[in-house]
């Protein structure tokens, strides 16, 4: 961050050099932006520069001011129809779309910061030419500083499409997503029909309220623990079960091992949608499974234990909140852990032999060297993985929705209140707030919660597990 800060004030440092120190044709350029260049012979540059400038110009005269001057209301005109005695048919009047203001008025918030800093960028160009021909140096022609951008500088030619993608497809949307959170955007103030305006930091507040009415306190701090133990045991339970499947596999005792690895690389290859589905239908209340239950007395015996319901009959699986969490994980594991053994294989396949045989020479024992040879090595190498993991988990939509879209419903009023399921993970209690009930605002709430949980766990786990301090111990 600080080096970051650093960048951006010498770059408007040097801006103001050039601006202060440069001659008629640098401080021309403030005004029509390829003036210096077309001074110094640099014509196409000249024009093209010019040309940027007058579409600039031309976007904010035709969209940007109009939906700009909008932006801190986000419309005031509503919908109407109005019967047109002279046509004899419905016309609208002449409407204002909130979601339409928000949208274009923050892509030419965009725009403007991506222009002022072509522009700046601009001025330092010509000032340097202004440079290069008072010491008498040659200055180099379109077609130069096109190879320039096939050889020196072409780093700069292969980042341009990956950053006006980030920007387009990330940035923008994640601007408008965090804008969205701080209105009151939902199913009674959709737009076209209706207006929605900003309300400020009210949806925040609400997420961490409890009360009466508002219960999204409740079910936030009843939704987020979940999720967080649901990452931890469905990061580490296939992290561990993968390796310990690997070293299993990898062992000379081992007989058919490539018949066992083949078997768990099939279940790869089928789409995990597929695999959950059948799953959650073999689990259901009338599914294989129970039945098989029933059959053998299991049912009857978790009865008597207390572990399901008198008079229940069956053991609910998926539709209890404790057995579906339970379920969930197991699940999980299943489908998680063959994924991990092929890439456990690969590693403990590097590790070096003679760091292990010394460690047997030394009288260790197989798990002493587990412990203290084979961890360590494998969390050096796929720590990243093991974090981003965890992050994916955070997120993991699939499992959860899959396993008990249309089969769990939640007995819990204050979790219902809020649209929320004792068995929802942050992500999806986000996707029910707005394919089901439209409530785009705390969506977008829960989505920036999301968004801060993610960034804040990566920045500390990458900083304190990419030291890069462990390497010598590997060599």
């Amino acid at each position: 961050m600080k080096k970051l800060l650093q960048t951006i004030g010498s770059f408007f440092a040097s801006f103001g050099t050039a601006f202060v120190k440069g001659d008629l044709w640098v401080k021309g350029s403030c005004v029509i932006m390829g003036l210096g260049y077309a001074a110094r012979g640099q014509f196409v540059k000249g024009f093209l520069m010019t040309a940027l400038e007058a579409v600039f110009a031309l976007y904010m005269v035709l969209v940007g001011v109009p939906y700009l001057s909008k932006f801190g209301t986000l419309g005031t005109v509503q919908l109407e129809r109005i019967f047109n005695v002279v046509t004899m048919k419905n016309e609208t009047n002449d409407y204002d779309n909130s979601f339409l203001i928000l949208l274009f008025g923050v892509i030419s918030i965009v725009i403007i910061f991506a222009f002022v800093a072509i522009y700046m960028a601009n001025i330092k160009s010509v000032y340097e030419l202004q440079l290069l021909k008072e010491a008498g140096k040659k200055i180099n022609t379109f077609k130069e500083d096109l190879k320039m951008l096939l050889n020196e500088k072409f780093h700069i030619t292969l980042l341009f499409l990956p950053v006006g993608g980030i920007l387009l497809f990330t940035i923008i949307p994640l601007i408008i997503m965090i804008a969205v959170a701080f209105t009151n955007y939902d199913q009674l103030h959709m737009p076209p029909a209706a207006l929605f305006t900003w309300v400020g930091l009210k949806n925040f507040v609400n997420l961490f309220t409890t009360s009466t009415t508002i219960t999204f306190g409740y079910s936030f701090g009843k939704v987020l623990t979940w999720t967080l133990i649901w990452a931890f045991f469905a990061t580490f339970t296939t992290y561990f079960g993968g390796i310990l499947l690997a070293k299993f596999l990898n062992n000379p005792k081992t007989k058919w091992p490539k018949f066992w690895r083949t078997l768990f690389v099939i279940t790869i290859a089928v789409p995990q949608f597929v695999s959950l589905l059948l799953v959650r239908n073999f689990f259901s209340d009338q599914g294989i499974v129970n039945s098989i239950c029933s059959s053998i007395g299991l049912t009857d015996l978790l009865t008597q234990l207390g572990l399901v319901r008198e008079g229940l009959g069956y053991i609910p699986f998926l539709t209890s909140p404790g057995w579906a969490k339970f379920m969930i994980i197991v699940i999980n594991i299943w489908v998680g852990v063959p994924y991990q053994m092929l890439i456990a294989t690969g590693v403990l396949m590097n590790i070096p032999s003679d760091l292990m045989e010394s460690a047997r020479i030394d009288g260790a024992n197989s798990f002493q060297i587990f412990v203290k040879i084979t961890m360590p090595y494998m969390l050096f190498v796929t720590g990243p993985s093991l974090i981003t993991g965890f992050i994916n988990n955070i997120n993991n939509f699939n499992v959860i929705y899959l396993l008990t879209q249309d089969v769990f419903t939640t007995m819990d009023q204050k979790l219902a209140s809020s649209n929320a399921k004792e068995i929802d993970l942050l992500v999806t209690w986000l996707f029910r707030l707005t394919s089901e009930y439209y409530n785009y605002k705390m969506a977008s709430v829960v989505g920036c919660v999301v968004f801060v949980i993610c960034s804040v766990f990566t920045l500390i786990m990458f900083n304190r597990m990419i030291k890069g301090d462990k390497e010598e111990s590997f060599q």
